[in-house]
């Protein structure tokens, strides 16, 4: 078998996600991370020398460094326009989520893969937690009659632009789509600004297209993280710790209100690398991306009618 030339990649953002995905990717065999963007010059050159990579400072620098693939995980406010200039020079592009910051310039992005048939990937990482991957596994095939999603804890201080519903809940999002197959055709928000200026707390009700209803619960005013999926079907009813990754089936419910319960196999990964994984599956097969743009847009719509609610 002839081996693959490693694809050449580039980081742009090297905030804490940005450092993230640096060091996975300097970790996988099919690609190579080239190049590190930031405008602060003291945090490129430190991420990128870490790697071995080249710093630049600017947007233009990035765009024109050769790359054949790049992940953007600046704020929001930036992934459009860098995302359609990368896309633009024949770059494919993992974008952070959410996709961009309104639905404009996160089509404009579809639109600019579309055009330049480059793929386009929205780092909704939860997809690729094992965990998720396991529930999804387990109600195959079952009718889903509902979804509760918990996902809590402090009020992190990297945050500044956005609220709990773009920053948390918009995994969620993802998840039930992903889950379901479905697309939310009704939503019900109920938000709280205890201690900042946007959003810190929400209660999340949606409708899907095919019934199944769903809640997320989710907040920056519980003192520790939280993360569980819970699924109840016609024959079961399936708990999920998305930290842990531990999954538990209850099953078998006998008239005298007993059940059965038995714990389901979720394999140690991590979510970011089978993130990565994917990402390069799908430019070197030209499949559809796992989370595609369109995703991304879908998922983004969604948080931003919770949003319109307040």
């Amino acid at each position: 078998m002839t081996q693959q030339t490693p694809l050449k990649i580039g980081v742009a953002g090297a905030g804490v996600m940005g450092r993230n995905h640096a060091r996975v990717l300097a970790e996988l065999r099919d690609v190579e991370l080239t190049t590190v963007f930031d405008p602060d010059a003291v945090t490129a050159e430190g991420v990128a020398a870490a790697y071995g990579a080249d710093a630049v400072t600017t947007a233009q620098a990035f765009v024109a460094a050769g790359l054949d693939a790049a992940v953007i995980a600046t704020p929001n406010r930036f992934h459009a326009e860098l995302g359609v200039a990368l896309l633009n020079a024949g770059v494919h592009v993992l974008v952070e989520k959410p996709i961009a910051a309104t639905v404009a310039d996160a089509q404009a992005m579809i639109d600019a893969a579309k055009t330049n048939d480059r793929v386009l990937m929205v780092g909704h990482v939860e997809r690729f937690n094992p965990a998720v991957d396991t529930v999804k596994r387990a109600i195959d095939g079952d009718e889903i009659i509902s979804i509760q999603i918990t996902r809590v804890g402090p009020f992190p201080p990297r945050m500044g632009e956005v609220g709990v519903v773009i920053d948390l809940a918009v995994h969620d999002i993802d998840i039930i789509r992903h889950l379901t197959g479905s697309e939310v055709v009704e939503v019900q928000s109920l938000l709280g600004h205890t201690h900042a200026s946007r959003e810190d707390s929400a209660l999340l009700q949606f409708r899907m297209a095919n019934d199944v209803i769903a809640h997320i619960t989710t907040n920056w005013v519980t003192p520790y993280k939280t993360r569980t999926l819970q699924v109840a079907t016609k024959n079961r009813f399936i708990v999920a710790d998305l930290i842990t990754r531990q999954v538990t089936e209850y099953f078998g419910q006998q008239p005298d209100g007993s059940y059965s319960t038995r714990m389901l196999n979720s394999w140690p990964a991590e979510p970011l690398k089978k993130e990565h994984e994917a990402f390069v599956h799908a430019i070197r097969t030209g499949e559809t991306a796992a989370v595609s743009g369109e995703d991304g847009l879908r998922n983004l719509e969604v948080a931003l009618r919770c949003l319109a609610q307040d």
